[in-house]
């Protein structure tokens, strides 16, 4: 008798640090690791110095935020330009920078698209993704954000770079198992160097802002 295969959050945690490393690798940044140990947290939150989220719907849902130290955002922005060929003099000097913001956005995005690739590759079901929200933040401010999940279940995991900055992603989802009723074939899984390839038309045409202040009428929207 076949054992069955059940798919829980931390699962699915896994798969979503795996699209982390990857999109960052394939974006210049090959040695970011995650840490083996993983946080369970009461909540999710935006925190200093530059924080990003995306609400997913769907199969399941939940909310993914990637909280930046200024350090690490530099780091990950300035690799992955002149991994594209732009001269280090050129580059944005501050993380509070336009640029700054608009390149971790877009990678944001990708990360989330890889996740939600796997996630119908190897689940078989379907998610959706929002437009990346980021947010430079000061010492004194965190941001919760309201995602309405039945019975959440949120994570955290740490993860470094190789000048040894630290970044942190945050994971919030319905409490959801995924049985294996039979057995299939994996469907072949998109290589993160195409989705950024297919990214360089995304960033011309959308851009996503950054807002050094929060704005009231969009906090309210999500709830809080």
């Amino acid at each position: 008798m076949k054992k069955t295969r059940i798919i829980t959050t931390d699962d699915i945690l896994l798969t979503l640090c795996q699209a982390v490393n990857g999109v960052l690798a394939a974006a210049g940044n090959p040695a970011v690791n995650h840490s083996p140990m993983v946080q369970k947290i009461q909540k999710t939150c935006l925190r200093p110095d530059l924080g990003c989220f995306v609400l997913f719907d769907g199969g399941f849902s939940g909310l993914v935020i990637i909280n930046f130290t200024a350090p690490a955002a530099l780091e990950i922005y300035r690799k992955y330009m002149m991994s594209m060929g732009m001269p280090e003099n050129e580059l944005a000097q501050f993380h509070t920078s336009d640029e700054v913001g608009n390149v971790m956005g877009e990678l944001m995005n990708q990360i989330v698209g890889d996740f939600t690739n796997k996630v119908r590759q190897d689940l078989h079901t379907s998610i959706n993704q929002s437009q990346p929200k980021m947010m430079a933040i000061n010492k004194q401010v965190q941001i919760l954000i309201n995602t309405q999940l039945d019975q959440p279940q949120a994570r955290r995991v740490t993860f470094s770079t190789p000048e040894h900055n630290i970044f942190y992603m945050e994971l919030a989802m319905d409490k959801t198992e995924f049985i294996q009723l039979q057995e299939f074939e994996p469907a072949e899984q998109e290589n993160p160097d195409d989705i950024l390839a297919n990214a360089q038309q995304y960033r011309q045409e959308n851009t996503v802002d950054i807002e050094p202040e929060v704005d009231d009428d969009f906090l309210k929207n999500l709830g809080f």
